[in-house]
Parts: structure tokens; C-alpha cells; sequence
């Protein structure tokens, strides 16, 4: 049986529509914050992969927050090839109209609005009635179908509510106009067969619910999200909300990637379709990872580097005579390539900038002279330079535009038998800036200096460095973390000297807690 939806059309009963929260969701994640520049280059990402909505931030949060939604509505929302374009919202009035406003330049236009109904939160977040919450759903729902056709709305911990209440719930929601009901594991709480009860309740109890398209959104704290999202398929629905990499509050959400490779490798056991671009997942999983500076773990499914890397002898073999011994998909099929090393100091622009295409980089042309730039002094000092190499450089250049403070330069005075001494220069809101600092050692000497040129409060709280390939020219990748009032960011760099590396992380992290401060949490508050 097919579903008319407003901004589908007729929808077969085999389609999954996925839904993506990586600039919502998951840039509430304690440091994933992003800028405006960031959050419409993760959005062209998004689109290129194939989503079907992009929820592309919770507009009444802050300023910022509202002008990135609009942004994106403008600029992405307008085109034929554009996802629905999705704005979050509380229940409140003032909620629901800047959700309204933010995504109103769209083609096609969602208000997601969402309200607790467990026990638990309506009692101690929400200090409302049952009955108050009832009036509460219809009333958002009401005011949101003012501006839009296309409305969701989601029961806020609906795995921990009483089944009865839910179903009450839904179908206020559905009588007021929602096109879409989201019932999401806010928790992370339930198990595969906790999902599948809900979801088959909701379609038996509830009138309208085969009229409109039921969805999941699951929390990884107790590592089930991606399994209670296929059994949430299973039972009926048919939109799928995650996050590339998985990145979300706490421990996550359901990845994205993992979600749309086990439905396409299972198609036996899963026999649903969708709209994404699988060669397209790990480009845009490391443009997430760069802009946020959060790596994956090596051996992540689908996007970490040792998913398809055989060590152990039994496995090579196999993997030699026939790549499906040990391999349920190919690494093509999810974007992987193996490492040219075909780039070097002879190089020209005209094959560098060729090279970033096949590496999924457009860039425009003063972008493009700086990265070559820092490339051809890369290939003077490294024999090879990889692809990994390539990559890194790229996006400590361009991820790093449009951001208030800039590495300039850095001079070292290091030893056993000298003071340790670092003279740096930075760019400031567009002035260049120096200042010569001692400190315990290279790094802390830089950090001093940072400190000098640009006063802050922030407390580092992590500092690492890793290599992104193998040899003594390899270049340095650093991560720097910094708090500041009980915000976390993470900024990274990348460079052949680890100092400088670490001088640029720094930066990076200042980069992103200035665009941190002028967020703040709205309240639980319905109203």
C-alpha cells in the first residue's frame, strides 16, 4: 500500500526516506559545534550523498543557529536536487514560528516539533499534566501546518512512555495535520523487541497511521541504535532518522552508513529501498570528521580504516583468492580507494586540482592557491606525499576559512641546552599580531604565546598527536581540547613539524569555542 505525502508524492510501501540530524542532532554533541561556512559545506555534503530530509539545526537555539537554517533553506532548499529542508521546534509558539521563518525560503519545508510524554520527563522536566501535553501536541501540530503541509512530530523519550498515553499522543497529532510521527529512544533504553512492540501497537491502535509515515530515531548508549533501527523497519516504519559517523548527544546516534549498508548487504532480510549514494559515505564521513575534529575509531564499521583491512594469515588468503571469503561488501562501494602515490613535487596545479576532485574536494580559486601552495612546500620535504597527506592538508587550509583568528607563522628555540622559546604570528580579526613566549617545552611555549596574542579562559583539557602515514616526514596530526564554562571543542592541525601542528589545533579549537559562546540550550519548557 503507497502513502500520498506532501513533499513526496506517492510513496511505495518498499521506500525508506532517510533523515539526517548530523547538523542538528549531532552537532549538539559536547564540541561538534560548527560555523555557518561549516554547516552549509556539510549540507552540500548531505545532499550530494542522496537524503531524503536534512534537519539542519533547532532555529529558536540561538542566532546562529537560526541564520545557518535559512542559509541552508536559501541556498541548498531552492534547487531541484534539494532534500526537505527540516527546522526543529518545541511546542511553544515562538518556537514554531522561527522554526517557520528559518526554512520558509525552501522549495520543500518541514517543522519537526517534538514534546516529552514518559512519565518521567512530563513530572520532572516538563511539570505538566497528561492532559496539558495532550492540548500542547495538537496545538504545536495546529500551528505548524499554518505554514507547511509537511509536518513531524516526535514523542520526546517515547520508548519510556505508557502505551496507552503514546497512543493518545499519536493520534492527537495525526488528527492536527502531522504528516510524519517519530517515536524516538531518546535514551538509548530499549532493545530490538521493545521497538518492534511500539511501532506494530502504533499501527494497530491508532486511526490515520496508514496514512502517514511512521518514524525511527535511536540513541546508542546501550550500542542498539542501528539494531533498533532496522527492527523499527521491520515493524512498519518507513523513515529512518541518523548521523553520519553516529555522532549525536551522549554516545550517539544511529549511524547513517550503517543503517543504509546493512539494508542494501541484507537486502534479503530487509527488502527496502533508498536514495543514497553509498560511493558518496566516506567522503562525506571525513569532511564530517575534518570540520569536526573527531576521527572515528579505526575500526568503525563501513568509514573506520581497518574495515576492510585483513591482518591475521587465514583472512589474507581467503581475501586473495576471492574477496567475499572475508568481505560482505566491497570498499568501492562505500567510497574506499587505495592510496595514489602519484602526487609530488613536480606536480602542477592543473593535477593537483584534479586530484582533489577525485578526492571529492571542489574548492574556489584563492582556496585552491593556498592549498597548492602549502602542498608544493609539503612535496619539498616529503620523499612521497599520499593521498592521506593530500587530505589533511586540504582541510587544515579550507575548513579553516572564515574564522576570526589565523596561523601565520611560527619560530622555535628548542633544546637541552637553551630556554625553550616560541615567537609566533597570528592573524586576528585581520591584524597581524606577534608575540614571543618561554614556557616548559616547545608546545607549551606556543600555547603561551596563543594565550599572549589572544586572552582567553579556556582550560586544555587533551592534547595528542598521531601521524597521518607511516616515515619519519610524515606530517603531525594534533588534537587540542578545550573547556571553557563546561563547553568542549576539539580543534585539530596537520603539518611535517608536530609543533606547528600543534600551534594550528590550537587556533583551530580557539576557532570553534568563539562560535560555541554564542550558543545556549533552550529550555525544556514546552511553553
Amino acid at each position: 500500500m503507497s502513502i500520498e505525502h506532501p513533499s513526496f508524492g506517492k510513496l511505495d510501501e518498499n521506500r525508506i526516506i532517510i533523515f539526517d540530524t548530523t547538523l542538528r542532532d549531532g552537532e549538539q554533541s559536547p564540541g561538534f559545534s560548527m560555523n555557518l561556512a561549516e554547516k552549509l559545506r556539510m549540507a552540500e555534503a548531505l545532499t550530494g550523498l542522496g537524503i531524503d530530509v536534512m534537519e539542519a539545526g533547532f532555529p529558536i537555539a540561538s542566532p546562529g543557529d537560526f541564520e545557518a537554517v535559512k542559509a541552508i533553506a536559501e541556498t541548498i532548499g531552492i534547487r531541484d536536487d534539494s532534500p526537505v529542508i527540516c527546522g526543529l521546534a518545541r511546542s511553544g509558539r515562538e518556537d514554531i514560528l522561527r522554526a517557520a521563518e528559518a526554512v520558509r525560503p525552501a522549495r520543500r519545508k518541514r517543522i519537526h516539533s517534538f514534546l516529552s510524554t514518559s512519565p518521567l520527563h512530563m513530572k520532572y522536566k516538563l511539570r505538566m499534566e497528561p492532559d496539558e501535553v495532550l492540548a500542547a501536541v495538537a496545538d504545536s501540530v495546529t500551528l505548524a501546518r499554518q505554514f507547511t503541509d509537511d509536518v513531524e512530530w516526535s514523542a520526546e523519550d517515547g520508548t519510556r512512555t505508557d502505551p496507552d498515553f503514546l497512543c493518545r499522543c499519536v493520534e492527537a497529532a495525526i488528527r492536527a495535520g502531522a504528516t510524519t510521527i517519530n517515536v524516538p529512544d531518546t535514551v538509548g533504553y530499549a532493545l530490538p523487541e521493545d521497538i518492534t512492540r511500539i511501532f506494530t501497537m502504533l499501527r494497530e491502535r491508532v486511526p490515520g497511521t496508514e496514512k502517514i509515515i511512521l518514524s525511527t530515531h535511536n540513541h546508542n548508549d546501550l550500542g542498539l541504535a542501528v539494531a533498533n533501527t532496522i527492527a523499527a523497519i521491520r515493524a512498519g516504519v518507513r523513515q529512518v532518522e541518523a548521523t553520519i559517523n553516529g555522532i549525536g548527544e551522549r554516545a550517539g546516534n544511529a549511524s547513517l552508513e550503517e543503517a543504509v549498508m546493512a539494508i542494501r548487504t541484507r537486502h534479503d532480510a530487509i527488502p527496502f529501498d533508498n536514495n543514497i549514494e553509498t560511493r558518496n559515505i566516506l567522503k562525506v564521513s571525513k569532511l564530517l570528521s575534518a570540520i569536526t575534529s573527531f576521527d572515528v575509531q579505526p575500526n568503525k564499521a563501513i568509514v573506520g580504516r581497518n574495515a576492510f583491512a585483513h591482518e591475521a594469515g587465514i583472512h589474507q588468503d581467503g581475501v586473495l583468492k576471492h574477496a567475499a571469503t572475508y568481505e560482505i561488501m566491497t570498499p568501492e562501494s562505500v567510497g574506499w580507494n587505495k592510496s595514489s602515490l602519484v602526487m609530488g613535487k613536480h606536480s602542477g596545479r592543473a593535477a593537483f586540482r584534479d586530484k582533489l576532485a577525485t578526492l571529492g574536494y571542489s574548492i574556489g580559486d584563492n582556496q585552491l592557491n593556498d592549498a597548492f601552495r602549502r602542498f608544493k612546500d609539503l612535496a619539498d620535504r616529503k620523499k612521497v606525499v599520499y593521498d592521506e597527506d593530500i587530505v589533511a592538508l586540504v582541510d587544515d587550509e579550507v575548513l579553516r576559512d572564515h574564522q576570526r583568528i589565523r596561523f601565520v607563522s611560527l619560530d622555535i628555540h628548542a633544546g637541552s641546552k637553551v630556554p625553550q622559546r616560541a615567537e609566533l604570528e597570528l592573524e586576528i580579526d585581520g591584524v597581524i599580531k606577534r608575540a614571543v613566549s618561554t614556557g616548559d617545552g616547545p608546545v607549551d611555549a606556543t600555547f603561551r604565546a596563543i594565550h599572549e596574542l589572544f586572552p582567553h579562559t579556556a582550560n586544555l583539557v587533551l592534547f595528542s598527536v598521531g601521524a597521518v602515514t607511516e616515515g619519519t616526514d610524515a606530517q603531525a596530526k594534533t588534537t587540542v581540547r578545550l573547556e571553557e564554562n563546561g563547553k568542549l571543542v576539539d580543534g585539530q592541525g596537520a603539518d611535517t613539524d608536530t609543533i606547528v601542528a600543534s600551534a594550528r589545533a590550537y587556533v583551530h579549537a580557539l576557532n570553534k569555542l568563539l562560535v560555541k559562546r554564542v550558543r545556549t540550550a533552550p529550555q525544556a519548557l514546552s511553553a
